[in-house]
């Protein structure tokens, strides 16, 4: 195989006529650079320069071979600029897996966030309600994922959490409820109602089952739905009350009324995941920054409509801009 090196050795005693002008550009001594056209020309197989003069000039040979040394000139320059693009974050592609509540009031934000800053990093957002996203950021098919972290997880090795967001659970009720009257509603108050299933089985139902233990009861579900635009048309039609996060609640059905929980309010933690080795690329930095940013504008609306509960912004990391594991 040819060496490429070599290749620009020869190139460079091509464009400047000689070996010593060649040696005198590059840096080496006349005879480094005649051994290594010595070694190229062995490599081809055939003479690559020939005596003119006082200097060389390439043979048919030479003159092909220098033809491409300049074509992978180029393709080098513009791979090293193509790097550094990558490196600095100008360019790329990020895939991100998330859930149907965060998308519209976290994650569409985040988004057009991070494309005004970045407009040239392809941002490949896929929903995943059906399964567990973590496997696709350890495996590396997903660079972030939006998750709920169950009580007393641990980030799996090599990957890190970020808490984006608590999202409270509000109660759900239908508009002529008794309790619809009220501003904000205990727990207990819904101990002895039917309840409809908003949350299927795993880490978005156990802040409900673990928060009505703590009330000193047990929901009655009568009816279940895994999807809460569904639930709230079970609530509208009489069916029983239900526990639906805030992010869930951004199409609110006409016919329920949703009020504050407390003593004790449900909360489920919203955090992205990503790969720890992942945390070097600027662009993943920056699309982890603008979820943070539209996690905390979340939490002052939340602020701002009343909420007895405050939400703490992650406090920054020294090495990783806002980022910090919270496993």
């Amino acid at each position: 195989m040819l060496d490429v090196r070599r290749m620009q050795v020869l190139r460079a005693v091509i464009t400047t006529g000689s070996v010593t002008a060649a040696a005198a550009h590059l840096g080496y001594t006349p005879s480094a650079i005649s051994q290594q056209v010595a070694a190229l020309e062995k490599e081809a197989g055939i003479a690559l320069l020939e005596r003119f003069g006082r200097g060389v000039r390439p043979t048919a040979a030479g003159q092909l071979l220098t033809r491409h040394a300049a074509i992978i000139s180029q393709h080098l320059a513009e791979a090293e600029t193509a790097l550094a693009d990558l490196r600095s974050g100008r360019t790329g592609r990020l895939t991100i897996r998330y859930f149907t509540s965060v998308g519209p009031t976290l994650l569409a934000p985040a988004l057009a966030r991070f494309r005004h800053l970045h407009p040239d990093v392809i941002v490949d957002p896929k929903l995943n309600d059906a399964d567990d996203p973590l496997p696709y950021v350890q495996q590396g098919t997903a660079d972030l994922a939006i998750v709920v972290r169950r009580r007393n997880d641990e980030s799996p090795p090599g990957t890190r959490a970020v808490h984006l967001l608590d999202d409270v659970y509000q109660a759900v009720l239908p508009t002529g409820h008794p309790l619809a009257a009220q501003r904000v509603i205990d727990l207990t108050d819904l101990a002895r109602e039917p309840w409809v299933g908003s949350e299927p089985p795993g880490p978005c139902l156990e802040p409900i089952i673990d928060a009505c233990a703590a009330a000193g009861f047990s929901p009655n579900f009568v009816a279940r739905s895994e999807d809460y635009a569904t639930a709230q048309g079970f609530v509208a039609a009489g069916l029983g009350v239900c526990l639906i996060p805030r992010l869930g609640l951004s199409t609110r059905h006409p016919g329920v009324a949703t009020r504050p929980v407390r003593r004790p309010e449900p909360i489920r933690k919203i955090h992205a995941a990503v790969r720890d080795t992942s945390l070097a690329q600027p662009a993943l930095r920056a699309l982890v920054d603008a979820l943070l940013d539209a996690g905390e504008t979340a939490a002052r609306s939340r602020r701002d409509h009343g909420s007895a509960r405050t939400v703490a912004r992650p406090s920054p990391a020294p090495d990783a801009g806002r980022i910090r594991d919270e496993t």
